[in-house]
């Protein structure tokens, strides 16, 4: 019953092949060889349009390189309050930006409200030197809360992007997961809706470690190179990122792995629901799930073996909960079972 996170899961057995496949022989270096390539055109086509890809390891690599890449001097980049930008990447987006700072901006279940964006944008007037500069918007996709920004919602807060010229930015540590929540295609959630940079994630959904920075306006690649490497982040045997790639598009497989892990949170969300001593904080869309459970309950659920965490209360929750409970997150992911699912909740 391991719901601590998708990122304790490992590696899905053809992605773990596909790299014992590429492992032996001889190819070219620093994302020249013939598999690269082949992952890069690979992208246009699940994109539908012309993309410039760059590889890296990780997501916290992968966000602080786009937003480095729309830096301005005294720049400032607009995020939700709970974004992992924000709270989980230790300075990385402003280390990488040399000095850009984060606002936060408020909104209920991990979405920025798009008034409040709007606001906080028109706190940082042009021309007025002491309070820097707007940068960029960046927003999580799925969010934080494991609520999925409907098409709509994503078209709204390009336009407030659009309107102040600022490049928005997709953080899609969980991307398949908000795609198959949706029903659209990657174009539809991306540059067709408005998003000009994406952090495209796949180490979450099964892969070992694959991560891209997806650039919608190609004409925009060249610094990403230079920022890329000097971030330690152009690995000169990239060739194992594509093959993870590689071996994630096939036959669909990485749609496949995240319509499984959100099925699997569907199943939690719904066993939790019916629960006489638990409930759920909101509803599930992706594949994190968010209960409200006494802390007696939470204790004996871990000495059965369940594994999860305690979570924040967030700003819209506060004051809710009773004394003797807490906010818990349980994430699900490809490898998760429905027999685990079952055994939580029976407990719970």
């Amino acid at each position: 019953m391991i719901f601590a996170s998708d990122n304790w899961a490992g590696a899905h057995p053809a992605i773990a092949e596909n790299l014992a496949a590429h492992a032996s022989g001889y190819v070219s270096a620093y994302g020249m060889s013939e598999l690269d390539r082949k992952l890069e055109r690979r992208f246009l086509e699940i994109f539908e349009k012309e993309v410039a890809v760059f590889f890296v390891g990780t997501g916290t690599a992968a966000n602080s390189l786009a937003l480095a890449s729309a830096n301005r001097p005294g720049g400032v980049v607009f995020c939700h309050r709970e974004a992992h930008v924000h709270v989980d990447e230790c300075g990385a987006p402003e280390f990488f930006s040399h000095g850009a700072r984060l606002c936060p901006v408020d909104g209920e279940r991990g979405k920025m409200d798009a008034a409040r964006l709007e606001a906080e944008i028109r706190r940082f007037p042009p021309g007025f030197v002491h309070g820097g500069q707007p940068m960029a918007v960046t927003m999580t996709q799925a969010t934080e809360s494991g609520t999925i920004y409907s098409l709509d919602e994503i078209e709204t807060i390009a336009a407030i992007a659009q309107a102040h010229n600022l490049p928005l930015h997709m953080d899609g540590a969980r991307f398949a997961n908000a795609l198959v929540g949706l029903g659209v295609t990657p174009a539809e959630m991306t540059w067709k809706s408005g998003i000009d940079l994406l952090s495209f994630g796949g180490t979450k959904n099964g892969c070992w470690c694959a991560e891209a920075v997806v650039l919608f306006d190609p004409a925009k690649a060249l610094e990403m190179h230079f920022l890329r490497k000097r971030a330690a982040q152009l690995f000169s045997k990239s060739r194992f990122v594509a093959a993870q790639f590689e071996a994630y598009f096939a036959g669909d497989l990485w749609l496949d792995l995240a319509r499984h892990a959100n099925a699997m949170a569907a199943r939690l969300a719904a066993g939790i629901a019916a629960s006489e001593s638990s409930r759920l904080a909101w509803d599930a869309e992706a594949n994190e799930v968010f209960a409200i459970m006494k802390r007696e309950v939470a204790t004996g659920l871990q000495r059965q073996g369940a594994v999860f965490y305690d979570w924040h209360v967030p700003h819209h929750l506060a004051g809710s909960l009773a004394e003797d409970e807490d906010l818990y997150r349980l994430v699900t992911s490809f490898a998760t079972k429905s027999e685990d699912v079952d055994r939580f909740v029976a407990a719970c």
